[in-house]
């Protein structure tokens, strides 16, 4: 990803750590999901950042450095208020949100919360849905972990080897190909090392509950901007079939299959991701 210097944000819930390409383009934020941070998306916006402002946040999912409150709610209704207070922060109008893995810029977008307002276009990238939750091995595994005292951190510990890090309870099913352990590295630190951060993700997982998902799914049609779902063709971790199901849902809203990719499409086929939402924003 390009050299750019990570930025600070001071938001009710904390502080959130992002990147920003500026510039005068169309504005981009890109969210990750749990037990990563924002250099997921860093072939994406080495495509994107020329013609786009690409803002990306690292939120409180396991992987962060920022410093979250104790007590702030870490919900997944919670993250997505914080998501909105991001924008806000950032006063940032006309976004592309793009979300991949977790459920919270669908949950923001289909929220009351003023910032939703600041959405013009949704980008779902195999996200959790219907009754997919907890998604896949690797949600359950880290999902009944987190209701034991040191669960999180005991289901951290084998992520010090990065051989361990494929395995289908870890990454290894995320992805059609390893993620550079370069990256991996960045993404276990925090895990391993801090303990608000594990507290954090902690905090998420014990709140997060099934049925939540069926009830955003809907209020789907509330959301009467552009929304583009986009899945990986060969995901383990969110089914396929999710996605045009996903899609129907929304007044506008259409659906792209990308091959030979898992749920990681920023890691698996950043160009041809990069392209979907390039052709979606300009109206394509």
């Amino acid at each position: 990803m390009a050299d750019l210097e990570t930025r600070a944000v001071e938001l009710p819930a904390g502080t959130v750590e992002y990147t920003d390409t500026g510039g005068e383009g169309p504005v981009l934020v890109l969210v990750h999901g749990l037990a990563m941070d924002g250099s997921v998306w860093r072939h994406v916006v080495d495509e994107l950042c020329d013609q786009h402002r690409v803002v990306v946040p690292t939120l409180p999912f396991g992987s962060h450095l920022g410093r979250i409150r104790p007590g702030a709610d870490l919900s997944p209704d919670g993250m997505a208020r914080l998501l909105g207070d991001f924008l806000d922060a950032l006063d940032l109008t006309g976004v592309t949100l793009v979300q991949n893995d977790v459920s919270t810029g669908m949950l923001l977008a289909v929220s009351d919360a003023p910032a939703a307002a600041r959405i013009a276009r949704l980008v779902l990238a195999s996200i959790e849905a219907f009754d997919n939750f907890p998604p896949g091995l690797p949600g359950r595994s880290i999902w009944l972990a987190a209701k034991l005292p040191g669960g999180v951190s005991a289901s951290a510990q084998p992520l010090r080897l990065p051989l361990l890090r494929r395995l289908p309870v870890a990454y290894g099913r995320l992805t059609e190909r390893p993620v550079p352990r370069a990256i991996t590295d960045g993404w276990v630190r925090p895990l391993l090392g801090s303990k608000a951060a594990r507290r954090d993700l902690t905090a998420y997982l014990r709140a997060a509950r099934p049925g939540r998902l069926e009830q955003a799914a809907a209020q789907a049609g509330a959301f009467d901007r552009p929304v583009l779902v986009v899945w990986g063709a060969e995901d383990r971790i969110m089914p396929p079939a999710h996605g045009p199901r996903l899609a129907a849902l929304f007044p506008d809203g259409r659906y792209r299959e990308i091959a030979d990719s898992g749920t990681l499409l920023a890691e698996d086929q950043p160009t041809a991701f990069a392209d979907a939402i390039r052709e979606f924003v300009s109206g394509g």
